[in-house]
């Protein structure tokens, strides 16, 4: 059967439990990376939400997230927010307007997404997904229904990933 056939098997799907607050999920910034760049569209990363409410802006930076990915750079606004959380703590939802200001998104209709919450169902959704499975913290990750919990400690996990991801790609 050749790749380009409508019969070709989905990629296996990698769920990054996240938000964008933690100074966890920075820290899985690497290994994300690492997990594209090994694997790039052989192996789905999604990104699913699970703002803590010890993070007052968590929430809108899901849903800033969100309208990332509907304007087409998803993945690069979540690097970016993720790599300056200290500035999200200090500046709030302005400064998640000003980062796609800086990756050329639509700043304005970023900040109509946050007054007008046309994302908050798909973070609500997330949120009560992960609650459903057993995710307390964040990051977790969940491929091949298996759980594993990043919030304790990364280490090993990438591997453990790659591993699953290996068997499921054989």
């Amino acid at each position: 059967m050749s790749d380009s056939s409508p019969d070709r098997p989905a990629a296996p799907v990698l769920d990054v439990w996240c938000e964008l607050q933690c100074p966890d999920c920075r820290t899985a910034l690497d290994d994300l990376r690492a997990l594209r760049a090994r694997y790039g569209d052989r192996l789905e990363l999604r990104l699913r939400h699970f703002p803590l409410e010890k993070h007052k802006h968590a929430f809108a930076a899901a849903q800033a997230a969100e309208e990332a990915f509907e304007q087409g750079k998803g993945w690069p606004y979540v690097e970016a927010v993720l790599g300056r959380v200290e500035e999200l703590d200090r500046k709030g939802e302005p400064f998640l307007v000003e980062v796609a200001r800086e990756l050329g998104l639509d700043a304005e209709e970023f900040d109509t997404a946050l007054i007008d919450g046309r994302h908050i169902l798909i973070v609500d959704a997330d949120q009560a997904e992960g609650k459903a499975i057993g995710v307390t913290g964040t990051p977790t990750y969940v491929i091949d229904g298996e759980r594993l919990d990043g919030g304790k400690s990364q280490e090993g996990l990438r591997a453990r990933i790659e591993e699953i991801a290996e068997r499921l790609l054989a």
